[in-house]
């Protein structure tokens, strides 16, 4: 049984119609007929009688039309003491600009639906900066890619993010995949070494023995697409560096990297559960619902879920 059940019954009663009821409710009369019909059924009783001059209920009907009144307005009261003594607070989120680009406006839209009286503090930086300020307690929850600082911070893995080579489509690639070693030549634009995804490039080149040649270093991700963008180099990023162009797919070309760090892993990081406001806590779970809605409906390309 559910409440939505009780609410059309009672409606039905009130306005002695089901044809009235339906438009009442903006539905179709056969869907309402349907959703009595599972009431009467649940319930083994026949609730109303169907004449021609409309519905009434039956004796049985008219006892549960009492039952059913008194039920919605306890689930009114209800409702209303919760939104009476809503969450309240503030909270501090951390995004890399990449994570930013495809999490930033659902994670917002989604704290302001469920939690509307707190008061959310975003903050967009490299993933190396978010790392200190989370160790500085200046944030509560941080998207990272490198967990390595950790000391009494909670740890969720996220995602994994696969790694593309990205070039300006002036500059076409060859068609599937790329391994590091050939990309001795490629002229590069990266973030300088700090930045968490540098160093695992760093390393994954130093263990392809592979000198890379730099053409850029910039730790901007807007000014660092815009330098690809114009053909000055390629990068190597995930896809959500590219996400928030709506004509990508005409602006740059992609191809996979295929070996080395082929993905790039992101945890969600919090200060201790202990250190965790009521509000903090919330947002940490709006922010896991809002990854897997993401990568499951496909909306985050390139990424797999490392969480149930």
């Amino acid at each position: 049984m559910e409440l939505r059940q009780l609410r059309y019954f009672v409606r039905i009663v009130e306005l002695g119609s089901m044809g009235r009821a339906a438009i009442d409710l903006n539905m179709v009369q056969s869907a309402l007929s349907q959703q009595i019909s599972r009431l009467e059924g649940e319930l083994s009783t026949r609730l109303l009688q169907r004449t021609a001059k409309g519905a009434v209920p039956t004796e049985a009907g008219l006892a549960f039309f009492r039952e059913a009144q008194l039920a919605l307005r306890h689930a009114d009261q209800a409702a209303r003491a919760a939104q009476q003594a809503r969450l309240t607070g503030s909270v501090s989120v951390g995004l890399s600009p990449t994570t930013a680009s495809v999490l930033g406006v659902p994670l917002m839209r989604a704290m302001h639906e469920r939690y509307p009286d707190v008061r959310l503090h975003m903050v967009g930086s490299l993933s190396g900066h978010l790392s200190t300020m989370l160790n500085a307690r200046q944030l509560d929850l941080a998207v990272l890619f490198d967990t390595q600082p950790a000391r009494r911070w909670s740890v969720l893995p996220l995602l994994e993010e696969r790694l593309f080579l990205i070039r300006s489509a002036q500059q076409p690639l060859p068609a599937g995949k790329v391994a590091l070693a050939q990309l001795g030549d490629e002229p590069l634009i990266l973030p300088t070494g700090p930045h968490g995804l540098r160093s695992r490039l760093d390393a994954a080149f130093a263990q392809a023995r592979v000198a890379p040649r730099m053409a850029m270093e910039i730790d901007s991700l807007a000014l660092l697409m815009d330098a690809v963008d114009m053909g000055l180099g390629s990068t190597i990023q995930p896809w959500a560096a590219v996400g928030r162009y709506p004509d990508a797919a005409q602006r740059f070309v992609l191809a996979e990297i295929e070996d080395g760090p082929a993905y790039r892993p992101a945890a969600l990081c919090s200060l201790s559960d202990d250190e965790l406001s009521p509000a903090a806590l919330a947002a940490r779970v709006v922010l896991g619902d809002c990854v897997r809605e993401l990568v499951q409906s496909g909306r985050w390309i390139g990424a797999r879920l490392t969480t149930p």
